[in-house]
């Protein structure tokens, strides 16, 4: 406790001076730069790292607060706290940016550094701007091609020929997840399947390792966790081959369902699979067809959702077991890239052969069954055995039951297979039946007894499959770390040497771009692909694609460990590695999130990091989303409106019920909540928001809206009342303040009421404390905040003791509101008599045991289970005494009169029911 003499006193909150003047004061204290400390905890805090896209927008304003809370909390604790910030500077936007302004990528990403960088020093995060990095620098990328190098020499990164997206128009590959109902998801143009050499890192060398980690992270949320299990898609089945009639060939195939070999009725394979190649050269349809199918995308959900086409090869596969001769189709919903590019078709057992084979009429068999059409056809066979007349069991080929008695059994199969020729495949597991000595079998059975005979043969065997495919790192655009890879004629494709990094992409491009040409500048010039081949000395050329995005941004939190290390990264690293908290959007829960996982293992595995995983908690934050306006133009198209530009009627609940036009008074139409977007016009200025109101009130709302994990919808009515909160908290400690220093607290000679503020006082600090460090639940932790702030406003004592109080009060609820509302942290500090001293640094408050204790409790008192009064009651009062009081309470007394009470029923520190007739 201070026992400075009373400050003068201060003009009314003005955040800007307030939040200008803390900002000054932490850069002139270094206050934010951190170093290694061994023997003291560290908390590495980390926020994903921003596309530089020339302003901060809410979303990101949201994420970032998130993260500065809780690494000013951590801090407050006693750690050594590291928050650093980059940019994710490489892409496709700066490029087609670059290309829409007629400038260099590189002028446009820096100036937009530039000024989101100040953006985000207005919003006082505690950042330590010394470890600061863009991607797009040669000095950040020469590591990664020194890895890749490296990687490229042990094998963990090839090149080979890959059907891929292609977008036609940003000329480039597109990830699956970049197509959008068959187009591109920047361009808007039809893609198309392309077959071209690509650079991939092998990733499913790791697939069952990423797997089993997902187990031992117990702070990652378990939807992300089940997006990547089913990302990775691990299962068992067996693969094994088909004979190819008339020839030495086999085609391969691997099924997760075993059980349904002998309903196959056909064979389907890509376009691009040798088989189809080899039967189009002499079939100019086919070859038609096949040319037909590259216009459409790769991706999973596109092939799932587009109308089945096939064609027949003429082509013909030999069952492995019956023998039987099948068709072999081409169809667009196979895909050389997943297993081995080739499918068993059962429809009879799989919905999307049940619509191929339903369109181009081919047979559907029925080989498995549930239970209750097991039991069935067991009865009919039961039934036969037991009459001498030639009935029998056996289902034909027409599905028939040829059987005198037609009882219920009969029908319940007859039902069944209708429902497969008619309605849809039957895909759940079951019992084998039409599968000659499989019959009766269940699937394990099926697999084991189809395993030991094709590896008898030689034909195949049990294998683990995953849907995960490996990592292709190959973008045909500019701006992009260049593959460091050099092409020669006689050594075909070699590392570029060590000695010899960075690659360095040549930033002065401008007209190129000024000419607003789609095709890359390096493609295009022969002087920057000129080079000799390290190996032979050869002429040869340098590779002009460049890495995929996701590579800068896989290792880059590695990097901010070791600031200026020769190598990517140094011995720093095992100090603050993992990372203790990692904050971004649901939406990179798949991509980047899975490449972090992975290029981590790769760091480990080079010897870089100890530690299986890169982060050990991560924090998917909601989305930001706003209120949508628009007015429909003479075709019917949406002209959306920015909220700013919209004045509007709220009924008495806040809900709106009309809008107008600030421009003309018009009515404007209401068009719903939907997330912060360009292409609604919904988002919000941050900067207008910081001019208007500061930049705590803009962290205060995005902390207290909504839960960090949750959705949190603006309401600039919402960023006033935080506003007027925090002038309100101002105006208090100012008016102590100004009633000058307050003596040290006695807490033995405490009357009642400061007792119970006390106790309240120290509720908030146990509260908020946990809020902080355990739920990360802000909005909570503010409101508890709020209230004390209430308790200390109706707090009316102005005695020394009563004021010593109030002083203890306010310098916790300081504290309290540090992480989040920094700048008047610092300033009411100042202000509560305490020196120019890093608030950071002072100790987050701990609740006192003894003064959460209570001397007395209130208790509800309910008449025949309502309520209808309270009563304040000793901890220690006895039962009796309790009772007598409930019922002498004057409220509760008026429901007793005429009444006979029969039982009072007492539950100690809770309530009182009293039961009457």
């Amino acid at each position: 406790m201070s026992n400075a003499p009373a400050p003068p006193e201060v003009p009314a909150y003005q955040p800007a001076a307030v939040e200008a003047a803390a900002q000054r004061f932490w850069d002139r204290t270094r206050a934010f730069e951190v170093k290694e400390a061994p023997g003291k905890p560290k908390f590495f805090c980390l926020s994903m790292l921003p596309y530089p896209s020339g302003a901060l927008h809410m979303g990101h304003v949201r994420n970032y607060t998130i993260g500065d809370v809780i690494s000013r909390y951590q801090r407050m604790t006693g750690k050594n706290v590291l928050q650093p910030m980059g940019w994710d500077a490489f892409g496709l936007p700066a490029e087609n940016a670059a290309i829409k302004n007629k400038t260099a990528p590189a002028k446009w990403t820096y100036a937009n550094i530039d000024h989101m960088r100040d953006q985000l020093k207005t919003m006082g995060y505690a950042i330590d701007w010394t470890r600061e990095f863009a991607t797009c620098s040669p000095d950040y990328y020469v590591h990664e091609q020194r890895m890749f190098v490296r990687l490229l020499k042990k094998g963990l990164a090839y090149r080979k020929n890959s059907v891929v997206n292609w977008d036609p128009v940003d000329q480039t590959v597109l990830a699956n997840e970049q197509v959008i109902d068959g187009r591109g998801w920047r361009s808007g143009a039809v893609v198309e399947k392309r077959e071209i050499p690509q650079w991939f890192l092998k990733i499913t060398d790791y697939a069952q390792e990423l797997l089993d980690g997902l187990d031992a992270l117990p702070g990652w949320p378990d939807s992300v966790k089940t997006m990547q299990r089913n990302w990775i898609g691990r299962s068992e089945g067996l693969e094994f081959a088909f004979d190819v009639e008339g020839s030495d060939q086999r085609l391969s195939v691997f099924t997760t369902r075993p059980d349904t070999l002998m309903g196959v009725t056909f064979v389907s394979i890509a376009a691009e699979h040798p088989l189809a190649v080899q039967a189009a050269a002499n079939n100019p349809d086919l070859a038609a067809f096949i040319a037909d199918l590259k216009k459409g995308g790769v991706s999973e959900a596109e092939l799932e959702t587009q109308v089945k086409r096939g064609m027949d090869t003429g082509l013909r596969a030999i069952h492995p077991v019956s023998g039987e001769a099948l068709p072999v189709y081409v169809a667009n919903f196979v895909l050389m890239g997943y297993g081995t590019g080739a499918v068993m078709a059962v429809p009879g057992h799989d919905q999307r052969d049940w619509e191929f084979a339903q369109a181009y009429r081919l047979p559907i068999k029925m080989v498995i069954v549930p239970d209750e059409v097991r039991d069935a056809l067991a009865e009919i066979s039961s039934h036969v055995a037991n009459h001498d007349d030639p009935m029998r069991a056996a289902l034909g080929e027409s599905g028939a039951i040829d059987v005198y008695d037609t009882g219920a059994a009969v029908q319940v199969v007859e039902e069944f297979q209708r429902r497969i020729a008619e309605e849809a495949a039957y895909t759940e597991r079951g019992w084998l039946v039409n599968s000659g000595e499989f019959d009766g079998l269940d699937f394990q059975q099926a697999l084991d007894a189809l395993a030991a005979r094709f590896e008898r043969e030689g034909r195949g065997s049990k294998r683990v499959n995953y849907r995960l495919r490996d990592w292709g790192v190959s973008r045909q655009r500019y701006w992009g770390c260049p593959i460091p890879v050099i092409y020669c004629p006689n050594c075909d494709a070699v590392p570029v040497p060590e000695a010899q990094l960075p690659v360095v992409l040549p930033e002065d491009v401008a007209d190129a771009f000024a000419k607003g040409a789609v095709q890359s500048p390096i493609k295009a010039d022969p002087e920057w692909r000129k080079t000799t081949c390290p190996q032979c000395g050869a002429a040869a050329e340098r590779e002009t694609d460049t890495f995929d995005t996701f590579m800068e941004s896989s290792w880059y939190y590695a990097r901010y460990t070791s600031p200026g290390a020769a190598d990517m990264i140094d011995g720093r690293a095992r100090y603050w590695l993992p990372v203790d908290q990692y904050i971004g959007g649901i939406e990179h829960a798949i991509l980047h999130l899975m490449y972090f996982r992975f290029y981590h293992k790769l760091l480990r595995d080079a010897g870089m990091v100890d530690g299986d995983e890169p982060a050990t908690n991560l924090l998917t934050q909601g989305m930001v989303i706003a209120e949508t306006f628009y007015r429909e133009d003479a075709h019917g198209a949406k002209d959306w409106i920015n909220p700013a530009e919209v004045e509007i009627d709220r009924d008495e609940r806040g809900r709106i019920v009309g809008a107008k036009s600030k421009a003309d008074g018009r009515p404007v139409h209401i068009g719903g909540t939907e997330k912060m977007s360009k292409s609604k016009n919904n988002g919000v200025d941050p900067q207008s928001m910081v001019d208007k109101y500061g930049a705590d009130t803009v962290r205060l709302f995005s902390m207290f809206a909504a839960p960090p994990d949750q959705s949190l919808e603006w309401n600039e009515a919402g960023v006033e009342g935080m506003a007027r909160f925090l002038r309100r908290l101002w105006a208090q400690v100012d008016k102590h303040a100004v009633e000058g220093a307050a003596a040290a607290f006695d807490a033995d000679a405490s009357t009642p009421a400061q007792k119970t503020l006390r106790r309240q006082l120290h509720e908030a600090i146990q509260k908020v404390g946990d809020d902080y460090g355990r739920r990360h639940s802000f909005n909570t932790a503010i409101a508890a905040v709020m209230e004390l702030l209430n308790h200390v406003s109706k707090f009316d004592d102005g005695t020394a003791n009563g004021r010593a109080l109030r002083q203890q009060a306010f310098e916790a609820i300081v504290l309290l509101l540090n992480p989040i509302t920094p700048h008047a942290s610092h300033a009411l500090w100042q202000r509560l008599g305490h020196a120019e001293t890093l608030l950071e640094d002072v100790p987050f408050p701990q609740a006192d045991p003894a003064a959460l204790e209570r001397d007395a409790v209130t208790l509800a008192v309910q008449v025949n289970g309502k309520l209808r009064g309270t009563i304040e009651v000793a901890i220690d009062m006895p039962r009796e005494a309790i009772e007598a009081l409930a019922l002498a309470e004057s409220n509760v007394a008026r429901f007793l009169e005429d009444k006979t009470v029969r039982k009072v029923i007492v539950v100690p520190g809770k309530i009182v029911n009293i039961v009457v007739a």
